[in-house]
């Protein structure tokens, strides 16, 4: 199965910026101004999901979405400096590892009623990415 979750950080973006406007926050205007821009800039730099096993697939997708938001987001608010900073340098180990992990046939336990920990395992095969996100 293939999809990208674009749509979705978009609408997310939008509503960043509408729940700033409420409440006055300037960090959550940042997040959606950035979340939108990250959401172009994979659009502009083709990291959509491929239809081919061993390229870059949603997984995928959603980290480069996670890697842009990290770096517009470090630009201004040192808060998200080491966070960029850890994604950026792990950057070509975490994509192989996504790459790696393509083309076996994966159990997750029933198609309708599935494995929560079997599709957790499957849809998260990143160790260092894992690390990251779980230390930050």
């Amino acid at each position: 199965m293939r999809w990208d979750s674009l749509g979705e950080y978009l609408a997310m973006g939008v509503s960043y910026e509408h729940m700033a406007k409420q409440t006055g926050s300037e960090r959550t205007k940042l997040l959606g101004e950035n979340l939108t821009r990250a959401v172009g800039r994979v659009l502009d730099n083709r990291k959509s999901p491929s239809r081919k096993v061993n390229e870059l697939d949603n997984r995928g997708t959603n980290f480069y979405v996670a890697l842009y938001w990290a770096e517009y987001m470090a630009e201004s608010d040192d808060a998200y400096k080491q966070l960029y900073a850890d994604l950026s340098s792990n950057r070509s180990k975490i994509v192989e590892e996504f790459s790696g992990c393509q083309g076996k046939a994966v159990d997750l336990g029933g198609y309708y009623h599935f494995d929560g920990e079997k599709a957790f395992a499957a849809m998260n095969p990143s160790k260092t990415l894992n690390s990251i996100i779980i230390s930050e």
